[in-house]
């Protein structure tokens, strides 16, 4: 179960760090005033979505459709091992959780990054772009250093809801008492928080209660540590930028 939480976790930041850097460039050096302020207020709606909402729509809406997306990727894409299927079923599978937990991390880590590359002086800018600098060289030497530290903020703390998910991944995980190891597409895996809302209804002895407060206790300091170590290296960026 720790294993799923991290693998999952990891399928939604494969997802949602590019959407949500590409979105927040977009607003921020782009879009028009006006644009920008829509996405702006639609990305915080998104953000204040339930989680059992989102659950219930990826249950029922987001399930058909993604299972037609791994079958394309199994059948063109199955030779490598993340992406092969030797059961036929799709549903039930850590991608499609993970692109759940994709959907829930993009407002934060957009908000995050826009506020970050928003606050950039504007005199680098400038002097960039008066040296000829065009838009993707001025981002890579001036914009994406300058905000790093932020931006590393704000992943981690889409990271932070990532790992601790439990209705949404809940909805769309099918819970298997195995270890998944790379098989994204396959039917099957687990999460501690999926574990213990799963199972805590069930509980007929200390014993097995016990286990789930040993679960969830892990979770914790695995949370703990995500978060020490987004700590240290925005601490880190900021001291190199002073």
């Amino acid at each position: 179960m720790l294993y799923g939480s991290v693998l999952l976790a990891v399928i939604g930041l494969s997802i949602a760090v590019p959407a949500s850097l590409l979105l927040a460039i977009f607003m921020v050096f782009l879009a028009p005033t006006r644009l920008a302020s829509a996405l702006t207020n639609l990305i915080d709606l998104m953000a204040a979505i339930p989680s059992v909402i989102l659950g219930l729509w990826a249950f029922y809406i987001l399930n058909p459709v993604a299972d037609q997306w791994q079958q394309l990727l199994n059948q063109y894409l199955g030779w490598i091992p993340i992406f092969e299927n030797t059961s036929g079923n799709f549903l039930g599978t850590p991608f499609i959780a993970g692109f759940v937990l994709a959907i829930m991390m993009i407002p934060i880590v957009t908000s995050v990054t826009r506020e970050v590359l928003g606050r950039t002086p504007p005199e680098l800018i400038n002097a960039s772009e008066s040296l000829g600098c065009s838009l993707w060289t001025m981002l890579r030497y001036v914009a994406l250093p300058y905000g790093r530290g932020g931006i590393v903020g704000g992943v981690m703390l889409g990271l932070g809801r990532a790992l601790g998910e439990t209705i949404a991944v809940f909805f769309v995980l099918k819970l298997v008492y195995d270890t998944n190891w790379y098989h994204i597409i396959e039917s099957g895996g687990g999460s501690v928080a999926t574990l213990i809302v799963s199972r805590f209804g069930e509980v007929s002895s200390d014993y097995e209660l016990n286990l789930l407060l040993a679960a969830g206790f892990f979770l914790f300091i695995m949370t703990l540590v995500v978060n020490v170590i987004a700590n240290l290296i925005v601490a880190r960026t900021g001291r190199l930028q002073k």
